[in-house]
């Protein structure tokens, strides 16, 4: 069977792939170039999604692709297990000098953000002898039963599939738009030591620079060096999950960059390697060794292919200075937003570099969050030709994430669309 059109697409996606494999939009995608896509009839979108955060040099990347040929022309796959190879060998080295800190670091490679995850608690628990994580409300850190259990938000990536691993705690994570001050958050942790878990049994707390699902939060520094205090003073890993922060989206190559803080094991996943499957764990090469011999890895651990796409990747963010590029789209982003007619909505903006979010309100009340609005607005924005995505744990946040490469007049563009379809549906 030859599929020739959407209709045709989304059609035969209702009777061969179960409902609960989700997608946001009704567009059908037939190729894309850096940060523009095109549907089965030719409609063009504009790109504000990057395949939530993977994209990051853009589609189809001329550097990357040429280094993704090269690499097909050798071989695609031996298991590093079996016959080990050099793009592996590389990268992980390239890694080990990129994450922040200057302790000595050795990585690991696997092929998904939540592998990622599983494996760097396997790594902390095997270091400390400890069993219990500590993770926080609105964090999200995959759809694996550990990473499910990790997360805080529990529709709808936790509703229905539990019971879920033990000994997995949950505090709050600072939102200072919504009254929860950095103080609040770390003298929860030290709550959550005197009545439900003794830090001696803690293996590690795992924490996203900024949380991705739960709505773009973006941790103050001064949160991230608490957690760094409290895990020196009772002997537990820090984890930082850079799965979507990470590889210059923030303005730094890695967000934990700005905290100063150096943590013990680092999870990587989504723009490392343009589009292909590739994830990481980095840490400090004392907790990373460990694992027993033949604890860690998989079948597909470091995809060839994909390693030599991830090397290009690092190539261009440092030749086209994607870190530079981040901010300055942070910047034209948030310039437009604060003059938008559509401001009446917003109830915060916000940004770290260009992981960018608006939060939209009833009536300027944050206890107000409009889910409505923010489903209504993704909709009538695709229709139009741009891809937006939602998050947050109420379903009220738009989320900015354009391809670093993307050009002003593109994003400019894209903004005119969705001011344009939040006068419509004012209107409506």
């Amino acid at each position: 069977m030859t599929l020739t059109t959407s209709s045709a697409v989304l059609e035969l996606r209702k009777t061969a792939i179960p409902q609960g494999v989700g997608h946001v939009t009704q567009v059908v995608c037939d190729r894309a170039e850096n940060s523009e896509i095109w549907d089965m009839e030719g409609q063009r979108y504009i790109d504000f999604a990057a395949g939530i955060a993977v994209v990051n040099t853009g589609h189809n990347h001329p550097k990357v692709k040429a280094a993704v040929v090269a690499q097909l022309q050798k071989f695609t796959h031996t298991c590093f297990h079996v016959a080990l190879y050099p793009g592996y060998v590389e990268l992980a080295d390239k890694l080990n000098r990129l994450v922040p800190g200057d302790s000595p670091k050795k990585s690991m490679l696997v092929s998904t953000g939540a592998e990622a995850v599983e494996n760097s608690i396997k790594i902390a628990r095997a270091h400390t002898g400890r069993s219990a994580m500590i993770a926080f409300n609105g964090g999200f850190h995959g759809r694996t039963m550990m990473g499910m259990a990790l997360t805080g938000k529990v529709a709808p990536y936790k509703a229905g599939f539990g019971p879920f691993p033990a000994e997995i705690f949950h505090t709050p994570y600072p939102n200072a738009y919504h009254d929860i001050s950095v103080e609040d958050s770390l003298a929860a942790l030290e709550t959550l030591f005197k009545v439900d878990v003794e830090p001696g049994r803690v293996a590690a707390i795992i924490v996203e620079p900024v949380q991705g699902e739960g709505g773009f939060n973006v941790a103050p520094p001064a949160f991230l060096q608490g957690i760094r205090k409290i895990c020196d003073a009772h002997g537990i890993m820090m984890i930082a999950d850079e799965i979507q922060t990470g590889f210059a989206r923030t303005g730094r190559m890695f967000a934990m960059e700005y905290s100063g803080v150096e943590v013990d094991l680092t999870t990587m996943a989504k723009g490392m390697a343009g589009g292909y499957p590739l994830s990481a764990v980095t840490g400090k090469a004392e907790v990373m060794d460990s694992a027993n011999v033949g604890g860690l890895g998989g079948t597909y651990g470091g995809f060839p292919v994909a390693c030599a796409a991830a090397q290009a990747v690092l190539e261009v963010i440092e030749e086209e200075k994607l870190c530079q590029r981040a901010v300055e789209i942070g910047k034209i982003f948030v310039e437009r937003l604060q003059a938008s007619p559509a401001k009446a909505h917003f109830g915060n903006i916000r940004n770290l570099g260009a992981m960018i979010a608006v939060e939209l309100v009833k009536d300027g009340d944050k206890d107000q969050p409009d889910a409505d609005l923010t489903k209504a607005l993704v909709a009538a924005v695709s229709k139009k030709g741009l891809l937006l995505l939602s998050c947050g744990t109420n379903g009220n946040v738009i989320r900015f994430l354009p391809p670093l490469t993307i050009s002003d007049d593109l994003i400019h563009e894209g903004l005119d669309i969705l001011e344009a379809c939040f006068d419509e549906l004012e209107t409506k």
